[in-house]
């Protein structure tokens, strides 16, 4: 459970502090990890010692440690030294391995835990016994972010997003595949939206690295632990509607999807059909450059047509005869609300449609 790089890093410190020398080794007597360079085998040695009731054995002027996971036997622990207190040494290593084991595993459960969370794996009685059992309070304002980047490396993320939130952060921090880092943050009771999105900032800046796209949604905000995988849905749908329809935006909320989420739900039968029905068989990005320009730039200035002619640098009056042109070929006048709402859905609709193509080849 605790990796190699782990076990050396704890008994180099441990050396450096008593100078004594030790050896981890598994169950078949091979080396995990030594201070020492030139590495013997103790096959023999460590098959004798487990299968003696003693917890500790000097074997050939070493001192053998047992090293247990609740009861149940991990490692065999090797100190070597000339110090009267070897012995003492060796104990001491063998109950911080045996630390580290119980902390890997609490933290290997809790993150099994939040996995089968967000993706509704668990019964509602599950999820409250097993919150109860890892001490993870169930009333509690959270809410999930999901980081993506744009390479297969998402242990870099993870460790990097780790990093950012502190290790003294209440916050859930796992990675559900290859390029996705899932953080379920902790809020204090005064934090909002606003603070969340800066946070996803903070998040991408961490995750990034050299010019690595990365892009982070959020979901909603819920007050109880069974609501939390209803955030990390949010969070999914915010990243494909992102995709979709703000390309331009590199962190989005689920909040701010607005019609988008809407459309995005719709069945591809009912999106073509309303296509036809409104464009008699045409669809609106069939426009040329210049009309598309204009519309989007009309929606833009919330159908202000003074603002729109001066932002395309053009006569007022040449805007009002694109528009007039639009209306006869569509039927749709965009000075009038209605059917400016009409159009702009159109449009959503169409890249909705085009997106759901490329996820068929």
């Amino acid at each position: 459970m605790i990796s190699n790089q782990i076990l050396q890093n704890t008994i180099d410190g441990l050396k450096e502090i008593t100078r004594v020398d030790l050896c981890v080794l598994d169950m078949e007597g091979q080396v995990l990890a030594s201070t020492e360079k030139q590495q013997e085998s103790y096959g023999s040695e460590v098959a004798s010692f487990i299968v003696s009731p003693a917890d500790s054995q000097v074997v050939h002027g070493y001192q053998f440690f047992k090293v247990f996971d609740e009861n149940q036997l991990e490692y065999v622990l090797l100190a070597k030294g000339a110090s009267d207190d070897v012995y003492m040494v060796g104990k001491l290593a063998a109950f911080q391995l045996s630390s580290l084991l119980t902390a890997y595993k609490e933290r290997f459960d809790k993150d099994n835990f939040i996995k089968n969370l967000l993706l509704d794996n668990l019964l509602l009685v599950d999820i409250y016994n097993r919150a109860k059992k890892l001490h993870i309070p169930t009333e509690v304002r959270r809410v999930v972010f999901i980081i993506e980047s744009s390479r297969d490396r998402v242990n870099v993320a993870l460790d990097n997003v780790r990093s950012h939130c502190g290790s003294k952060s209440k916050d859930f921090i796992t990675a559900v595949d290859e390029k996705n880092v899932i953080v379920v943050k902790e809020l204090a009771p005064n934090e909002s939206y606003e603070e969340m999105i800066r946070e996803a900032r903070g998040m991408k800046e961490a995750a990034a690295l050299d010019d690595e796209d990365i892009h982070v949604a959020l979901g909603t905000i819920v007050g109880e632990i069974k609501e939390v995988s209803r955030s990390y849905k949010e969070a999914r749908m915010a990243l494909d509607v992102g995709r979709i329809f703000f390309g331009d935006r590199d962190i989005i909320a689920y909040s701010s999807l607005g019609i988008g989420r809407l459309i995005y739900q719709l069945p591809i039968p009912l999106c073509k059909m309303f296509i036809r029905e409104i464009f008699d068989g045409r669809s609106p990005d069939d426009f040329d450059e210049e009309t598309l320009v204009t519309i989007n730039k009309f929606f833009e200035n919330s159908l202000n047509v003074s603002e729109t002619s001066r932002q395309l640098y053009i006569h007022r009056n040449t805007l009002v005869y694109r528009l007039d042109k639009l209306q006869k070929s569509t039927g749709l006048d965009l000075r009038v609300f209605e059917d400016a709402i009409t159009f702009k859905i159109a449009l959503m609709v169409v890249k909705y449609m085009k997106y759901m193509e490329t996820l068929d080849y």
